[in-house]
């Protein structure tokens, strides 16, 4: 009988040597290749979308293309071998800065979604006011929403001709994620101040002999001149009283605007003097722009104004507007507005 010999006696020392040291790099080179974390160059994170019914290709060529991933074959083989291809799902992803290819993939397959994050843009805000909450709630550069909003080719490709998208921005509650751009927060907030003008109401701003420039200038003043919103189809009906008459609109609003925004509640007779198409006191007929972003109360009161015959219009200590339909009964209101802030003093 022959004797056994060790399984080990098969091969030569050299020979061990070499297999050991051949099987060891590759499992080295695994390890290195699918453990070690993928950065990329720009940012703490990057967010990216995978559409539903997207297949393990284009999923891969999504992650290359954000700079996620710098492999798509690695990607690729990976995601074979922990069946990802069956369970990605849809959804926006935050994905950090430095994952292995190991770590992505149990992110995608565990379904580890970006979580999305509010924002309110309140009625009648500046495009000033809208940078300063994309910073703050966001964390989207301000300076950037700004300079976008004055960028006529931007503007331009949102279906506009206007010099500034103050005004065409709808202020409501909005929900992004993390990463947004502030070109895709600009695009979303004009396509929903869009869906406001279906073809009833462009069919009512026909027949009023308005544009929806026009219509969202004057709800604008609106919502510049009032917080009420019961009583914003009553401003509107006056300032279209106005307009027919040939009167100036007289709009406290557009001069705050000319004024940035200071001294809201206090205008001096000297800023009545300014020379310029947004003073309504000197100028009559509609300023040359939106003064705000009006809300949707205020665009809709613009558009189905109160058919009154109020001329003229007062604060009357309230928080709303005592209206009257002479200059002789609006004086009275005047003084007992002035007579009402004398003893809050």
């Amino acid at each position: 009988m022959l004797p056994v010999k060790n399984k080990f006696n098969l091969l030569s020392r050299k020979e061990l040597y070499i297999t050991v040291s051949f099987f060891g790099f590759f499992l080295g080179l695994l390890i290195f290749t699918y453990f070690t974390p993928n950065y990329f160059k720009t940012g703490d994170s990057k967010t990216v979308q995978i559409n539903q019914g997207s297949n393990l290709s284009q999923v891969v060529d999504s992650l290359y293309v954000h700079s996620v991933i710098p492999n798509k074959f690695n990607m690729k083989v990976i995601a074979f071998l922990f069946g990802a291809e069956r369970k990605i799902k849809a959804g926006r992803f935050i994905i950090p800065n430095g994952l292995s290819y190991i770590r992505l993939v149990d992110m995608l397959i565990n379904n580890k979604l970006a979580e999305e994050i509010k924002a309110t843009f309140p009625e009648g805000i500046s495009q000033t006011e809208i940078g300063h909450i994309c910073r703050q709630a966001l964390n989207i550069d301000s300076a950037r929403v700004i300079e976008l909003s004055r960028d006529r080719e931007f503007i331009s490709s949102l279906g506009l001709n206007a010099d500034n998208l103050e005004g065409y921005l709808l202020p409501e509650t909005y929900y992004f994620y993390p990463g947004t751009t502030p070109e895709y927060l600009l695009r979303k907030l004009k396509l929903q101040m869009d869906k406001i003008f279906t073809s009833e109401v462009d069919s009512q701003i026909s027949i009023m002999g308005m544009d929806r420039k026009k219509i969202l200038i004057i709800a604008s003043i609106v919502d510049g001149e009032s917080n009420y919103v019961p009583e914003f189809k009553t401003i509107a009906g006056v300032y279209y009283n106005r307009l027919k008459a040939g009167m100036p609109l007289q709009a406290d609003p557009t001069i705050q605007y000319l004024m940035g925004g200071k001294r809201k509640n206090r205008i001096l007779f000297r800023d009545l003097a300014i020379d310029s198409k947004f003073n309504t006191y000197r100028y009559a007929g509609l300023p040359p722009a939106p003064i705000n972003n009006p809300g949707r109360d205020a665009i809709l009161a613009a558009i189905y104004p109160e058919r009154n015959n109020y001329l003229y219009f007062v604060a009357n200590g309230n928080g709303n507007h005592i209206f009257a339909k002479t200059f002789e009964e609006h004086e009275i209101n005047v003084r007992h507005y002035k007579q009402w802030r004398k003893n809050q003093n």
